[in-house]
């Protein structure tokens, strides 16, 4: 069975905690008749089977029920008669591996009960619950003291996620400017954690907007709304934190972006500059060859040591061959020089 734990409260004192979920609705209505007790049955990723049995108990809204079989749900807060169904979607910032979990809860409010379904380990129902005890002024006032426990604590919740990411935030801001290689890949990762986080915060406001609206029609219902202003207060402030931090995450994308985009540059620049440097020195080292190659020939030629060569009983022939090579060299060097080779 997917129950958690089934209870009956009244007088805004728990009265007795039952193992099963056929034992929970005994019970519930055995005490239909007194006017301020309610039940409150909480399950773990619940079959189909027993959110149908729960509908026809409860005369739940079908589409609230089909709501609630599926996952994924945006956070509202709808009405359906004298019922009201509430998703939330609670978060978990996790140190280990920095990053956001987002989970989900469901949860059917009606005049005398109140059943919960998640989908994730968090919030944590029994210290809602708990909480809820110390109070009994509030218990009192019924489910609706239920609804406002859930949403509190699922923002109370958001905070430290909240810290969490603007931490990452931090680091990745050291990084980019850093330059680390694999930042790129972070900035993405905790940019999707952020939408989702900010698809999670973003409708809260309409809920808390709706609950203002149902405890207004309370009869009890004017201290429950002093509270809910506290909460509305700090859900405002979280939304905005998460919309800020989605701004800025597509700011630092834009400045890696930039950095990346500069450095890259740089290396070019500097290739070039290489480039250019080898280019000069082959410039150079062509040039000198090119200057010792002509007397190397000719020095190559009369080294031969033929019988029969062209002027070798000239006089003149072996002062005629030092100065071609050294004309030869000379015309070179001036040539490659006027060219800026040299």
């Amino acid at each position: 069975m997917a129950l958690i734990h089934g209870t009956v409260y009244a007088d805004g004192r728990r009265q007795e905690d039952y193992r099963t979920l056929e034992e929970t609705l005994s019970r519930l209505r055995d005490s239909e008749s007194a006017a301020d007790s309610f039940g409150w049955i909480d399950l773990f990723e619940p079959e189909h089977s027993e959110l149908e049995e729960l509908g026809r108990e409860f005369d739940l809204h079908h589409l609230a029920l089909e709501d609630a079989a599926v996952a994924h749900q945006r956070p509202k807060l709808d009405r359906y008669g004298e019922t009201s169904f509430l998703v939330l979607r609670p978060a978990e910032y996790r140190e280990s591996t920095e990053n956001v979990v987002i989970g989900e809860l469901h949860a059917f409010i009606g005049s005398d009960f109140v059943i919960t379904s998640r989908r994730s380990e968090g919030p944590d129902i029994e210290g809602v619950a708990h909480l809820l005890e110390q109070q009994p002024h509030l218990l009192a006032r019924g489910p609706a003291a239920v609804l406002y426990a859930l949403v509190d604590r699922v923002v109370d919740d958001y905070l430290p996620v909240e810290r969490g990411v603007q931490n990452d935030l931090d680091e990745i801001e050291d990084e980019v400017f850093g330059g680390e290689p694999a930042v790129s890949k972070r900035i993405y990762r905790l940019s999707r954690e952020v939408i989702e986080f900010q698809r999670a915060t973003g409708p809260l406001m309409d809920v808390l907007d709706g609950m203002s609206s149902t405890f207004a029609e309370l009869r009890n219902g004017v201290e429950l709304s002093r509270h809910l202003r506290d909460v509305r207060d700090h859900a405002a402030d979280v939304v905005e934190r998460v919309e800020s931090h989605r701004q800025l995450l597509a700011n630092v994308l834009t400045v890696n972006s930039t950095l990346h985009s500069q450095r890259q540059n740089e290396q070019a620049t500097r290739l070039t500059e290489t480039s250019l440097r080898q280019n000069e020195d082959m410039k150079r080292i062509s040039s000198w060859a090119a200057i010792l190659f002509t007397p190397t020939l000719v020095g190559t030629v009369y080294g031969m040591n033929f019988t029969r060569m062209p002027e070798l009983n000239w006089p003149f022939g072996y002062p005629m061959a030092l100065v071609l090579m050294l004309f030869v060299a000379v015309t070179l060097y001036f040539v490659f020089r006027g060219r800026d080779w040299l």
